[in-house]
């Protein structure tokens, strides 16, 4: 009778076990899913990041050049009724 007592603890604590097990692999998996979505996220920031560094770069070129004909920025102007 002890033993079938004994033997039916173990079955609920294989039973519990198996329940904690489960929760994690289903937990674990939503991890991994998430990771996945964040490394896409950083991935496609990256990608824009370069872009705007390209852009910067780009622009801080061409203000040397506009700046070099000597009409100087539109500070310097004067308007029309001056």
């Amino acid at each position: 009778m002890s033993e079938a007592a004994g033997d039916g603890g173990s079955v609920e604590q294989v039973r519990v076990l198996e329940a904690r097990v489960t929760e994690l692999e289903i937990k674990a998996s939503f991890a991994e899913d998430l990771v996945d979505h964040l490394n896409a996220q950083v991935a496609k920031q990256q990608e824009q990041i370069d872009a705007l560094v390209r852009e910067v770069m780009q622009l801080r070129r061409q203000v040397p050049e506009g700046r070099g004909d000597g009409t100087g920025g539109l500070r310097d102007e004067l308007p029309p009724h001056y």
